[in-house]
Order: structure tokens, then sequence, then C-alpha cells
């Protein structure tokens, strides 16, 4: 786990990953079994030793990343999810 300025980083292996998640950066599913980065804001750290309210928002704030989009992330912003229908400008 890395201090990467604002923001603590895991990297999370394919053996470790068994459930699909949606990466912010692109807006793509992270397919079960595939090795990516999961990243939380550093004011929510998990070996603080706090408990209750504070915890509850960290896990909230965490974000799985592919490593790729994760690297590239200062280059470009969070993809907006959109819906089916929704217009694109």
């Amino acid at each position: 786990m890395t201090d990467d300025d604002e923001w603590v980083v895991r990297q999370v292996t394919g053996s470790a990953s068994t459930r699909a998640y949606r990466c912010p950066g692109c807006d793509q599913e992270i397919r079960p079994a595939t090795p990516h980065v999961v990243a939380w804001p550093a004011s929510f750290r998990e070996d603080d030793g706090s408990e209750g309210e504070a915890d509850e928002v960290g896990l909230a704030e965490r974000r799985h990343w592919h490593t790729a989009c994760w690297r590239a992330r200062g280059r470009r912003g969070p993809k907006v999810q959109r819906s089916r229908n929704a217009p694109r400008h």
C-alpha cells in the first residue's frame, strides 16, 4: 500500500479479485480475476485505529480502477456514467 499524494493505493492481485467493479477512469467493467488498483482518500486511512462512522464513509470512498486508468488519471478526468438513452454531446 502506498500514499499517492492524497490517496492511499493498494494493488489487488487477480486471485484476490472475486467480483466485478466499474472503473471510474474509463467507465468499463473490471472483470473478476483481473489485477487492478483500489484507491481511497488518505483522510480515511485503513490503519488509523478509528471506528464507526468515519470507517463507513471511508469504505464508501474506495474506488477500483484499472491499473492503466489509475496511472493516466492526471491526464484525463473520470468518465461520466450515462444511461443508454442519454444524449452524447
